[in-house]
């Protein structure tokens, strides 16, 4: 496509990087990116594929805005408590970027939805904040055949990798990390634990940078890594994941074939 004068100027930067060019954010206003979650990594996520130009944004929570999300969440602001979470992050894309077209998912993602919502887009990145709903996403995007940036985030410390399973021999999906959800309790919720705003930030971008690179086939992917950010000590550690030959849904002994396993209200 060719790009206006206006978006000449808007992705000026962009385009002048060879990796990128004319035709690379060309491409990006042809793609689509569903984003689980419109919270605190969510909210970076949709920003800054926003402003990069991604033409489609699908934007997935059943949530209203609270002042207690304030603090991480910038998507949104105060004078809209009480608005749905993905009408909020309409209007903020809206003032950001004319270009791209927000499509709000009013809807609690489960085992009945996922296929329908992530069927029409390129890429899924999962900024959801409890186990159910990432193992769920993890195993729909696999069996869809879709690439998947997930991102995590707890008190000081957050984790992303991108999971490209579906891609065949050498490539991990989430259970070779965690083959299952850990029982309840067992590990805190943000909002029981607490969780630092800016890192909300930190790891959010780090996702919107590995979604971009993921769209315009460019660098290293981050699939067959796990990486780890400790904001206390200001370190990143990189570690080399596995696939497990004895993943439940993705090795060539696979127990997992569709969605039944899930609760149809993760």
């Amino acid at each position: 496509m060719d790009l206006s004068d206006e978006q000449v100027e808007r992705y000026a930067r962009h385009i002048l990087l060879p990796e990128v060019g004319g035709n690379g954010q060309s491409k990006l206003l042809k793609s689509s990116v569903l984003v689980i979650g419109a919270g605190g990594l969510g909210s970076p996520v949709v920003m800054y594929l926003a402003a990069a130009g991604v033409g489609t944004i699908g934007v997935v929570d059943d949530d209203v805005v609270d002042l207690s999300n304030l603090q991480r969440q910038i998507l949104h602001t105060t004078n809209r408590l009480n608005v749905a979470k993905v009408d909020s992050a309409k209007q903020t894309v809206e003032e950001l970027n004319p270009d791209v077209a927000l499509i709000p998912h009013g809807e609690r993602l489960n085992a009945t939805n996922v296929e329908r919502l992530i069927a029409d887009y390129d890429l899924v990145i999962d900024g959801s904040d409890n186990f159910d709903t990432r193992f769920l996403i993890n195993d729909a995007c696999f069996l869809a055949s879709k690439t998947l940036v997930s991102g995590a985030i707890l008190r000081f410390e957050g984790q992303i990798s991108t999971y490209k399973a579906h891609l065949g021999r050498g490539h991990h999906c989430y259970r070779c990390i965690f083959p299952a959800p850990p029982p309840p309790g067992v590990i805190p919720s943000c909002s029981e634990a607490g969780v630092f705003g800016a890192l909300a930030g930190v790891v959010g971008s780090a996702q919107a940078v590995e979604a971009l690179k993921e769209l315009l086939g460019i660098g290293k992917s981050l699939a067959g890594y796990l990486l780890i950010y400790d904001g206390l000590d200001t370190t990143w550690r990189k570690i080399r994941v596995r696939s497990d030959p004895s993943c439940p849904l993705c090795s060539e002994n696979a127990t997992i074939s569709d969605l039944t396993g899930h609760s149809q209200e993760a």
